[in-house]
């Protein structure tokens, strides 16, 4: 499986981005997905996860109510649409795809362990806020 992020770029703090991640393979209805976001100097920080076999997304809390994670199945893309972006929102975001997890979506996006379970990561997109 191979993970693609576009969307990225500058945008201005109280604006608006929606980032798209394109998927390879035969499973995409029946991924745990996640995005990420990760800093200069800083680790990794999950953003949102979801299911692609459905349901309610997952959100950090310093995005619940901003950013919405959703996907499209046919087309094999998952996506974060940023609302009202803060400098703070500012970083690399990476994708991931994992086929099969015991991990609920809180702990797949909060956790290291559920970080470590993600078996394909993107390359990223980048997001600068000013």
């Amino acid at each position: 499986v191979q993970l693609v992020e576009s969307g990225g770029g500058s945008v201005q703090a109280g604006g608006t981005l929606t980032l798209s991640c394109a998927a390879s393979g035969s499973l995409f209805s029946s991924y745990s997905m996640g995005w990420f976001r990760q800093g200069p100097g800083n680790g990794r920080e999950g953003v949102a996860s979801i299911y692609t076999g459905g349901g309610d997304g997952y959100y950090a809390g310093a995005v619940k109510g901003r950013f919405t994670i959703s996907h499209d199945n046919a087309k094999k893309t998952l996506y974060l649409q940023m609302n009202d972006v803060k400098p703070d929102d500012s970083g690399t975001y990476i994708c991931a795809a994992v086929e099969s997890t015991d991990l609920g979506l809180g702990e797949l996006c909060q956790t290291s362990v559920g970080r470590d379970e993600f078996r394909y990561w993107g390359q990223g997109t980048q997001v600068t806020v000013s």
